[in-house]
């Protein structure tokens, strides 16, 4: 199964486990995980520093130029350089499209789908969960002091992640037309979930 070259993107909303169970699928395949990996490899590829791409994370909002950013470019010194955002988000595509070059992989977001929609053997999922179930799980990563507070913030990193991918690629973030499998993790947890994600994966790739 391992020899198989396949790539799975996940989609998720904040909050129903789509970082657990995009974990579980890469060793359940034995691909390489990418989720927040993929701010260094970015960096990496691209010369620049790390924090470009963290500031710049899943959201369509950042200042579309960057100018006189000091250690923008990683071991150099520069006087002025400009960066759109755009550009930070090509070299993120292009770091996705070197790892899914190199073999199996597991991406979480970061428009992964769109980046990679030329390439074979590829499966888009998307992770849906009640509300109830999201804000339980926020909670309990974040220091949040009620269930209005996490939902409050769960909102809010929704539509920003929302307008990132509508806007690169021309689509509806979270609608069912994009992806291949949409499922609502908080019906039957996580682990189950993950096993639903998997065995559908096995037979759209006949292994």
């Amino acid at each position: 199964m391992q020899d198989k070259h396949i790539i799975i993107n996940v989609g998720r909303q904040l909050g129903s486990g789509g970082h657990d169970i995009g974990r579980m699928l890469a060793l359940d395949f034995g691909a390489k995980y990418y989720d927040r990996e993929l701010l260094n490899l970015a960096a990496k590829e691209s010369g620049l520093s790390e924090q470009v791409f963290e500031r710049n994370d899943e959201r369509k909002s950042f200042l579309h130029t960057f100018l006189h950013l000091p250690n923008a470019l990683s071991g150099e010194s520069y006087t002025r350089q400009s960066f759109t955002q755009d550009s930070v988000f090509q070299f993120q595509s292009d770091a996705i499209r070197k790892a899914a070059d190199e073999g199996s992989c597991v991406f979480v977001g970061r428009c992964a789908d769109y980046v990679l929609r030329d390439y074979k053997n590829v499966v888009n999922i998307f992770i849906t969960a009640s509300m109830e179930f999201r804000v339980e799980q926020v909670m309990a990563k974040q220091s949040f002091t009620s269930p209005l507070e996490a939902r409050r913030f769960i909102e809010q990193r929704e539509s920003r992640r929302a307008d990132y991918y509508n806007y690169y690629t021309g689509k509806k973030w979270g609608h069912a037309s994009s992806y291949d499998l949409c499922v609502d993790s908080s019906i039957l947890g996580l682990v189950e979930t993950e096993k639903y994600i998997a065995q559908f994966i096995r037979k759209r790739f006949g292994l």
